[in-house]
């Protein structure tokens, strides 16, 4: 992805240099918190292997980031600038309304929301009470080392598909959803995931065409990072076994299809998960 020297965006609150942490056991502490009140809201559940592993302690008092966090950072911002262009247009073109940019937050350990509190192994997510999404970028360094889904655009899927809830939310798709069922695999959760994965997919088609930002293997990256990080393989990978009742974000095969479904169409009328029996 050519994102160096690019115009990042100015929807970033940069919470790093705050610090405040917590101690972590399992899914204990701020993590579980944020689980149980973010919910399906999640851009990646990490519940299974988060249950399988050991505690610890993540950063607390006040941080000075690194520069590989200062890249990291800008490399978010600039992603974040691309879905502002990208999602204008779209919003102006095919939907005649204005779009409402989401506001970015960057946090090192853990911090409040709108949604109660996020952690650094809760994964990224979009709030949408504050509507705010919110990333620490050592999950970057955890989808590469941890997950086996390293790459740039790996990354900037991650960030895409939170900016897809948040496109969901200003089009009234999350307080519709959020009647339904938050788990199981035809559940509205997943339907809503899937959906913004389709959503990352539209991005990542106009980032192409309009852009011209996307690189050769970055499409592969994505499908690679859709893959590693569906509901079935993070159980396989915790050494669960594979339950789709408890489904939140769908099948690894589900999120590739349906992040190329976008990709291969940009038309978010192509990612109507909820009108399908076909997830």
């Amino acid at each position: 992805m050519r994102w160096q020297g690019r115009r990042g965006s100015s929807n970033i609150e940069d919470r790093r240099r705050m610090g405040g942490g917590a101690a972590i056991g399992g899914v204990g502490g701020v993590g579980a918190l944020a689980i149980v009140l973010i919910g399906y809201f999640l851009g990646v559940d990490l519940t299974p292997i988060l249950n399988g592993g050991g505690g610890g302690m993540i950063q607390s008092g006040p941080y000075e980031p690194t520069q590989a966090d200062e890249e990291a950072a800008q490399f978010a911002s600039v992603t974040l600038a691309d879905t502002e262009e990208v999602w204008a247009d779209i919003f102006q073109n095919q939907l005649g309304q204005t779009y409402e940019p989401t506001t970015l937050v960057l946090f090192k350990g853990s911090t409040q929301s709108g949604c109660g509190g996020a952690s650094a192994q809760t994964g990224p997510f979009y709030c949408p009470v504050d509507k705010k999404v919110y990333l620490d970028t050592d999950f970057f360094i955890l989808m590469d080392r941890q997950l086996g889904a390293g790459g740039d655009f790996a990354d900037a899927y991650v960030v895409a598909h939170e900016v897809g809830h948040h496109v969901q939310d200003l089009l009234g798709i999350l307080s519709q959803a959020q009647r339904g069922s938050q788990q199981g695999a035809d559940s509205s959760a997943v339907r809503i995931e899937l959906q913004a994965d389709c959503f990352a997919g539209v991005w990542a088609y106009h980032a192409q065409t309009q852009l011209g930002t996307l690189e050769q293997g970055d499409i592969d990256e994505a499908l690679n990072a859709a893959e590693q990080i569906g509901d079935d393989t993070l159980q396989q990978e915790a050494g669960q076994a594979v339950r789709p009742d408890s489904f939140t974000h769908g099948s690894s095969e589900q999120r590739e299809r349906w992040f190329y479904t976008g990709y291969q169409s940009g038309d978010i009328g192509q990612c109507d998960t909820f009108g399908t029996r076909d997830l």
